[in-house]
């Protein structure tokens, strides 16, 4: 029994000894990483040129809501012999015309018009009563103010349905100069009434913050890979408006910062009651974007780490496995921590810079080597680990894609350039160009890829309600 005892250890410490002798533990120094700070770095803006379009007919539809009833009341006779009440009588027209909006509305007057005149102290008056009808033209020059149509209406003519006259003992007595005196008094309020309409009617500043609003929530694109993206509105600017075809036309020009976040959702920074809107000459017709695509170090190392599951790294002999990988950043250079088993168990330390492969959409590290105590060690306990055969079959791995953020954050653009109706009666079409790789920034907590792409937009005010 002793002898069975002891063969039992003598197997156990051989196999013991034989373990030792084939696994060794590699000490390294970690390199600490930078101090933890907020996460900061530079956006870059992105410009957002956008070309409107608003029909009349839709300022048609909208005045004639506004403009109802009676539209001017005269109930003094002392002054000017004349009372008088006057009715929208049917719906406004609004066209163009050479430029300008052309607005027709026809009236319906109700008058009284008093006639006679003193003698030796007595009043020989009488009084008749009228009911008139007839259009008045009117012409408004525009522009834009402060986020709304302005126009600038006068009346260009009138004209009667029937001569106005009033029957005087059988007889027909033209009037017509009375009534066109009585045109001065109202011609001046009606004029406002339809600037005021149109005022109200094209405010279309709702309907942009609305849009901005909701185009400005965060959005996730990967639930895979919780990647989220954010356009954040920073400036407005607008063009003076042009008729053109039946048609107002003006230039938006909206700038923004446009980003995607791996691991968690981004939060929302637009306030659509601090945009300022700004007044410029013109916009160029297209636009350009800045894509920030943010990784954090922690979920950059997660798709890593995907990247090195079930791969062997083997040398004659020897062989490892990477189970987990670490970055962070440090004197601006990533770290690489490689957590190994194997021939070897520990964890290894390299350094790189991040580089952008523009064909794969993969982010690598370039320069990626040893850290001088990493390479040192494994001088001294695995040589063979140290060579460069190893080291270039890790670099290969060491690596994660982008390309389905952008690919994301692109389609989540699109579907704002396709027909997107944000509000009723607002319509959003464009497209996108190329997206071109621009730089990479480092910052204590993630790599930031800055991503450029350009394109067409425009949006077209149809059918408001």
């Amino acid at each position: 029994m002793q002898k069975l005892f002891f063969f039992i250890k003598l197997l156990v410490f051989g196999l013991f000894f034989t373990s030792c002798g084939t696994s060794k533990m590699i000490n390294t120094l970690k390199p600490e990483a930078d101090l933890a700070a907020p996460l900061v770095y530079d956006k870059e803006i992105s410009n957002l040129n956008i070309p409107i379009s608003i029909k009349l007919r839709d300022i048609e539809n909208q005045t004639n809501k506004l403009l109802t009833g009676l539209i001017y009341d005269d109930n003094k006779l002392e002054d000017d012999n004349i009372l008088l009440k006057v009715w929208k009588d049917a719906p406004i027209q609004i066209t163009e015309e050479k430029g300008k909006i052309k607005v027709i509305l026809p009236l319906k007057i109700w008058t009284k018009a008093r006639y006679g005149s003193t003698l030796l102290g007595m009043n020989l008056y009488d009084a008749r009563e009228l009911k008139l009808n007839g259009v008045v033209t009117l012409i408004s020059d525009v522009s834009l103010s402060n986020w709304q149509l302005q126009t600038k209406t006068s009346i260009k003519s009138i004209k009667w349905k029937e001569d106005p006259s009033i029957n005087i003992a059988g007889k027909a007595i033209p009037i017509s100069f009375l009534m066109n005196s009585a045109l001065n008094f109202f011609k001046s309020t009606i004029e406002k009434n339809i600037d005021d309409a149109i005022r109200k009617s094209v405010n279309f500043k709702p309907q942009i913050l609305d849009a901005l609003d909701k185009i400005s929530n965060p959005i996730l694109v990967n639930s895979q890979y919780e990647t989220w993206f954010l356009m954040t509105p920073v400036s407005l600017y607008v063009t003076e408006s042009k008729i053109q075809q039946e048609t107002i036309l003006f230039d938006l020009g909206i700038a923004c910062t446009m980003e995607t976040l791996v691991g968690k959702p981004l939060v929302k920074q637009f306030n659509k009651e601090q945009i300022v809107l700004k007044n410029v000459p013109k916009l160029d017709k297209e636009f350009s974007t800045a894509l920030m695509v943010v990784s954090p170090y922690l979920e950059a190392s997660k798709l890593i780490t995907e990247n090195f599951k079930g791969h062997e790294f083997v040398s004659g002999k020897n062989k490892v496995t990477v189970q987990k990988v670490d970055l962070w950043h440090k004197n601006g250079k990533m770290i690489v921590a490689l957590d190994l088993i194997g021939t070897i168990n520990g964890t290894i330390y390299l350094s790189g810079i991040p580089k952008f492969d523009e064909q794969k959409g993969e982010i690598y590290f370039d320069e990626l080597d040893y850290i001088l105590n990493t390479k040192n060690a494994l001088m001294k306990t695995a040589n063979w680990l140290a060579q460069g055969i190893v080291l270039k079959k890790i670099k290969e791995n060491a690596k994660y894609s982008i390309k389905s953020d952008i690919d994301n954050a692109k389609l989540q653009m699109e579907k704002y350039l396709k027909n997107y109706s944000p509000s009723s009666g607002v319509f959003i079409n464009g497209k996108i160009d190329e997206i071109v790789f621009q730089n990479i920034q480092l910052t204590n907590q993630a790599i930031i890829s800055s991503i450029k792409t350009s394109g067409k937009i425009n949006i077209t005010i149809d059918g408001l309600k």
